[in-house]
């Protein structure tokens, strides 16, 4: 079977004074703090969520 393609994002931004959807996005990622890391699987889904808070966001490249 083939390896899941994973990446990995880092809040970079505070969600204070943002949307609540953008609030409930970071949270969808798993990321509720600056500096946090999470690994998700690299699908549409997950990149849209990526491009919608993308001004606290940032891709990690390992």
């Amino acid at each position: 079977m083939a390896e899941k393609k994973t990446i990995t994002v880092r809040q970079t931004g505070s969600p204070i004074r943002r949307p609540q959807d953008q609030r409930a996005t970071l949270v969808g990622l798993g990321l509720n703090k600056i500096g946090r890391e999470r690994e998700l699987e690299d699908t549409p889904s997950i990149r849209g969520m990526i491009h919608k808070v993308r001004h606290m966001v940032e891709i990690v490249e390992k």
